[in-house]
């Protein structure tokens, strides 16, 4: 893959809690409080697919010069916390600028 474009921004994506017990079996992707996720434009490598399309257009907004705060509740600009779809893990995402 030879990228062409040079992304403004750089996500960081944190699993944060999972289930009520905290066992990762409860998460069918498996993730456990603490799993970190690096990504730019792209889907991070065995990240939950159901919750990347969750998170894709928060990621846009924030590219578009968006803030998380107008979209999550009790986000900051760059940095928020949202529920995967199956209602099992939450995880945080933190934008960067590569100003």
């Amino acid at each position: 893959m030879k990228k062409w474009y040079r992304e403004e921004y750089a996500f960081k994506i944190t699993a944060v809690s999972v289930g009520a017990d905290g066992k990762p079996g409860g998460c069918r992707n498996g993730h456990e409080a603490g799993d970190a996720y690096a990504c730019g434009y792209e889907c991070p490598g065995g990240f939950c697919s159901k919750s990347m399309a969750k998170l894709f257009p928060l990621m846009e907004a924030v590219r578009s010069g968006g803030s998380l705060s107008n979209l999550l509740a009790g986000a900051s600009r760059h940095s928020g916390e949202f529920a995967c779809p199956d209602g099992v893990v939450t995880f945080r995402l933190e934008a960067f600028c590569d100003e």
